[in-house]
């Protein structure tokens, strides 16, 4: 593993989005229902984005672009599951596909789109945002069955998906950052870090507003 990808991953452990005080509540049962459903709001606006990251990443591809579009494809199926787990919560889909996020949130999601203008870039970011997300899925699949009765498929499946889909997408992104060139690697550890600093801030969106 290059120093590069080391780093990054440093990066993520230290900023650990399970760190953040409001996964630390709900991963000990002090959310409330609502807490729980306008975070379904909210992070959705990341989740209908991530399709179109990945897609302007792949604009800048010169390689390995079936990969990426069927990472992409991947990625766009996932919006669904993730309605159903705001549906559980009570959240209906036309109100989900209605609602444009808080400022925060909105603001959160702008600047990870920022990062997706190179190949190499987009790589970091998106490596910075999946590379825990399996980890976090199983987490909060966790505290959703043990503390809030969320436990039927349909709820859970969006989660159950990412505890493996994004071992590969991460892989995918680390495959192309460890080719990066040494004189590129500040450049590309410093995108990481923002993107990781957008994920930190879309939380804060959730529990300023929610807890």
């Amino acid at each position: 593993m290059n120093s590069l990808v080391t780093r990054i991953d440093e990066l993520i452990e230290k900023h650990s989005l399970l760190k953040h005080q409001f996964y630390v509540m709900w991963n000990e049962g002090m959310l409330s229902r609502e807490s729980l459903s306008g975070y379904s709001k909210e992070y959705f606006q990341l989740v209908k984005a991530v399709p179109t990251f990945v897609g302007m990443i792949m604009e800048h591809a010169s390689h390995g672009k079936d990969t990426i579009a069927a990472n992409q494809k991947e990625e766009s199926e996932h919006i669904k599951p993730w309605m159903k787990f705001a549906d559980s919560l009570g959240v209906s889909q036309p109100g989900l596909e209605e609602y444009a996020g808080l400022e925060k949130t909105r603001q959160a999601v702008s600047n990870l789109s920022k990062l997706m203008t190179t190949f190499e870039g987009g790589a970091a970011a998106m490596y910075a945002l999946e590379q825990e997300i399996p980890k976090i899925s199983l987490s909060k699949i966790d505290g959703l069955r043990k503390f809030y009765n969320i436990t039927t498929d349909d709820a859970i499946e969006y989660f159950r998906l990412h505890t493996e889909a994004d071992i590969r997408h991460a892989a995918l992104w680390r495959q192309i950052l460890e080719k990066t060139p040494i004189e590129n690697e500040d450049e590309l550890f410093t995108i990481a870090s923002k993107s990781v600093s957008a994920q930190n801030m879309l939380l804060d969106s959730c529990y300023e507003a929610y807890c």
